[in-house]
């Protein structure tokens, strides 16, 4: 079996040979183009091979996607920054919240809390929370819901931040409805 693979690789080494001296004889005047051409063509064939094989991890992080497995289960994959994302849909607006066990609370960006229907203007701010960026005010205010595919929480308590937040957070209060919380090969898995 060996040998019948190694003369077929003999022949169609001779074969290529032959189609590429014959090539460059019929276009010998213009060699220099030709060869040219010849590497384009090359690091053409190269890239496109290239962007096959790693097209998993290009589309991973270009647009990290969140995964809901069952009605019990939600994979966050790790975001390029070390992050994990969740898309979650609060009171019917699909928002953007960093998973962030460093926060107690859920924390909307007034912005956020916006898009939630949530008048931002007619909120008291009596909190205050400690941030990296040092003490900022907080509004309490209660979401009619928030849901992740079929996994729906509602009337759950969360704070408006009065700073600017550049991402809503999603803290502890909500992470504690999940069962299970564990972190395996890049991604953040959410039982309940």
């Amino acid at each position: 079996m060996e040998q019948f693979d190694f003369a077929r690789l003999t022949y169609l080494i001779i074969l290529g040979s032959a189609i590429l001296l014959w090539f460059v004889a019929q276009n010998r005047a213009s060699l220099g183009k030709l060869m040219q051409q010849a590497l384009i063509w090359g690091l053409i064939f190269l890239g496109a091979i290239a962007v096959v094989g790693l097209w998993d991890d290009i589309r991973q992080s270009v647009r990290p996607m969140q995964n809901v497995v069952s009605g019990d289960r939600i994979e966050l994959p790790r975001a390029p920054d070390g992050h994990y994302y969740l898309m979650a849909e609060v009171n019917g607006a699909t928002l953007r919240f960093v998973v962030d066990t460093g926060a107690s609370q859920i924390v909307l960006s007034r912005r956020d809390a916006e898009r939630a229907g949530i008048d931002t203007a007619s909120l008291v701010y009596l909190g205050r929370a400690r941030t990296a960026n040092g003490m900022v005010r907080t509004a309490p205010v209660r979401l009619d819901s928030i849901a992740v595919g079929p996994v729906r929480h509602e009337g759950v308590r969360a704070v408006v931040n009065e700073g600017e937040l550049e991402q809503s957070l999603l803290g502890m209060d909500y992470l504690q409805r999940f069962s299970s919380i564990e972190i395996t090969g890049g991604r953040l898995v959410l039982t309940r």
